[in-house]
């Protein structure tokens, strides 16, 4: 085992407790040539430490506040087979379609998003701006191509409440000048409505998250995902994004922005996703929470079996993603009692607020079960999840 089980353990409990392409270098590690005599065997299903079943993707589990949906991460980058396991992936990185993009909860409101307003309060007697739909429409500019993680992307069978779209919207930034700062100090509360009446056994109604000023300097209200209006179960008609953040964060059928006292407690959604996000678990004011990003982390998303000038070789792809120093400078591990390998085919990212491919050959010695585990070789950047082994996969090799 690649650490200690109780200290994954218990992370995993408490997160579960608070709601729950450059070309590889000739296979240098086989030491052989990649001749024409190459060819796909399979797929290599990767399992998970606990060994539960697979989740069923592409369909919505569950209902309201209790829902969700898996992305397959496992056909990220794929494309034909050809007469090589090199890699056959394009530098960009790949997009989820909004229909295979996760769901962490499905209770959009019963509204006319024709009619929907965006409420801007300075606070105190003022009365409030409203933003129209066409007024965010006017205002609307391209954005880019973000991940969206969940923080309780805890399903050790696929991680799959993670996927990555091209958003387009508003730059909040461009939405508070038109309700102008304050002279105090003050923070923005930014609120979803989010009031499912069912009872739910995963969250709390009410979505809402209190930023610095500073925090949302890359934050957009989206209207548009993939081209295309937004769908109900992605916020339509506005959602928050928050690039680099986890998803608990991005408050989707966005209705209110407000200024709010630099001493305000931390909302019902800040307190449930405290543990996931890494807080102080004595944290009950806003400014008490640190910025919920997404720290550095990979782990494979596919193995496949080969068979190069009659030898067994398998051919890892995974990805990387998180923080805000793109590297290149990963490690694989396979057991506990393996050394590390430097990943042979790992292109250093532009941007590390999407996922991005890297891919490497290996040859194992033996039958038998394996873990893979990733890290990152670079003591300046922050791995929180990948130092407990969050990511670890499974897989039993049984021919070599």
């Amino acid at each position: 085992m690649p650490a200690s089980p109780l200290t994954r353990r218990g992370f995993l409990s408490a997160a579960l407790l608070a709601a729950p392409f450059s070309r590889l270098a000739a296979f240098r590690q086989i030491g052989s040539r990649v001749g024409s005599a190459s060819r796909f065997i399979s797929a290599v299903p990767l399992g998970n430490p606990g060994g539960a079943p697979a989740t069923p993707f592409g369909r919505l589990l569950g209902s309201g506040l209790d829902a969700r949906l898996f992305t397959d991460l496992s056909q990220l980058g794929l494309t034909r087979r050809t007469s090589s396991p090199s890699p056959r992936t394009s530098p960009a990185a790949p997009s989820t379609s909004t229909e295979e993009f996760f769901v962490r909860t499905a209770a959009p409101p019963a509204a006319d998003g024709r009619q929907w307003q965006v409420a801007l309060a300075s606070g105190g007697d003022a009365s409030p701006v409203h933003l129209t739909m066409s007024d965010l429409d006017r205002m609307a500019a391209p954005g880019g191509r973000y991940l969206v993680e969940c923080s309780g992307n805890v399903d050790q069978a696929n991680y799959g409440l993670m996927s990555t779209a091209d958003w387009d919207g508003v730059p909040v930034t461009n939405v508070l000048e038109r309700i102008g700062a304050p002279r105090r100090p003050y923070r923005v509360l930014i609120t979803g409505l989010d009031d499912h009446p069912t009872l739910s056994r995963t969250s709390t109604p009410g979505a809402s998250w209190i930023f610095t000023p500073d925090e949302l300097q890359r934050a957009i209200l989206a209207t548009r995902m993939n081209g295309s209006p937004l769908t109900p179960n992605h916020g339509a008609p506005v959602r928050l994004l928050v690039p680099g953040w986890y998803g608990c964060a991005s408050i989707k059928w966005v209705n209110r922005i407000e200024f709010v006292e630099d001493d305000a407690p931390a909302t019902s959604q800040m307190l449930e996703f405290a543990a996931r996000t890494h807080q102080d678990a004595s944290a009950r004011l806003a400014r008490d929470f640190t910025p919920a990003v997404i720290d550095t982390a990979a782990m494979p998303v596919r193995v496949e079996k080969w068979i190069v000038d009659g030898r067994v070789v398998y051919r890892i792809t995974g990805i990387v993603w998180g923080g805000n120093k793109p590297t290149n400078r990963l490690s694989i591990r396979f057991r506990s009692d393996l050394p590390w390998r430097p990943v042979d085919d790992c292109p250093l990212p532009s941007s590390m607020l999407t996922w991005n491919l890297w891919s490497h050959t290996w040859r194992p010695d033996s039958a038998g079960r394996y873990q893979i585990v990733l890290r990152v070789d670079d003591p300046s950047i922050r791995t929180r999840r990948l130092d407990l082994f969050f990511y670890v996969r499974e897989i039993e090799i049984e021919e070599i």
